[in-house]
């Protein structure tokens, strides 16, 4: 039994070791403190490769390890204006633990798998088209491009000479695939009456004289599960915080003192009823 304790103390005691990451002035940086940054400035951190991510978060936080020891040196540690900003970072902090532990907790794969079928994956396939264009300002050099194009003309080189659209000249007047209601009514009829290859005659919108081409047509079915997984997830939790929020201020005495404020909730409350609350989404 002793050599069992003394295995079990070793391998606790190694594994507490292997999660320390750096030490500033002798304070231990851990992988929790890692992940608790992580969650902090992730976000901001784009698509940075992992190794060097990590790099950049632990030096983020050794640079607030330093900033706190001098603070610190500063006596700044003391004083009401400093337990101020505690009682609010402490509010702050069980926040986000209550997110972590309560709320991200509540909505599980599975939840999120029930949603996608009753709302994303039952869906109907929606027809799409991927058409080119070329917009010119006259009907004349519409059909005089639109005459070229019948005659075995090279689309896309003329879409890259004459066209007149900023976002799609320089690709050919590629437009990629659309759906119905992404553009103005006259250029969607157009496109959507094409068959694959063609090209319509001149037509006309608010914007010039087009020539479409279709590339071609699909139906597009609803995305994947797992790759919309993480979104779901993260708007569920969303939509759960909003009714905890609402819930807890249903039950709190909300006492609004600045009269300014005052004013405006009292003012919004004779226009409609009080408002559940504004919770930001969590952090993912």
């Amino acid at each position: 039994m002793l050599l069992r304790a003394v295995a079990v103390h070793f391998a606790t005691e190694s594994h507490a070791q292997e999660k320390v990451v750096a030490k500033v002035n002798g304070k231990t940086i851990t992988e929790a403190d890692m992940e608790l940054a992580e969650a902090e400035i992730g976000n901001e951190l784009g698509s940075i490769p992992a190794n060097a991510r990590r790099r950049v978060i632990l030096e983020y936080i050794i640079e607030n390890a330093l900033f706190a020891d001098a603070a610190e040196a500063a006596k700044l540690d003391k004083g009401a204006a400093f337990d101020e900003r505690m009682q609010y970072w402490r509010r702050r902090a069980l926040r986000e633990y209550y997110f972590d532990a309560e709320l991200k907790k509540s909505i599980s794969d599975a939840d999120a798998r029930k949603f996608y079928d009753q709302q994303v994956g039952s869906a109907k396939p929606q027809e799409e088209v991927h058409a080119r264009h070329i917009l010119v300002e006259s009907e004349a050099l519409a059909k005089e491009l639109s005459e070229k194009v019948a005659k075995g003309g090279d689309f896309v080189a003329l879409a890259k000479e004459h066209s007149k659209d900023p976002g799609s000249k320089d690709s050919g007047g590629d437009l990629g695939y659309f759906g119905r209601g992404q553009m103005v009514p006259v250029f969607e009829e157009t496109a959507f009456k094409l068959a694959k290859g063609e090209v319509s005659p001149p037509v006309k919108s608010q914007f010039g004289w087009h020539i479409v081409k279709v590339e071609d047509r699909r139906q597009r079915g609803a995305p994947p599960f797992e790759s919309i997984k993480d979104r779901l997830i993260a708007s569920m939790i969303h939509r759960k915080a909003q009714e905890v929020a609402s819930d807890l201020r249903g039950k709190a005495q909300l006492e609004y003192i600045d009269a300014d404020i005052k004013a405006q909730v009292e003012a919004e409350k004779a226009i409609k009823p009080a408002p559940g609350g504004i919770t930001p989404a969590p952090k993912q």
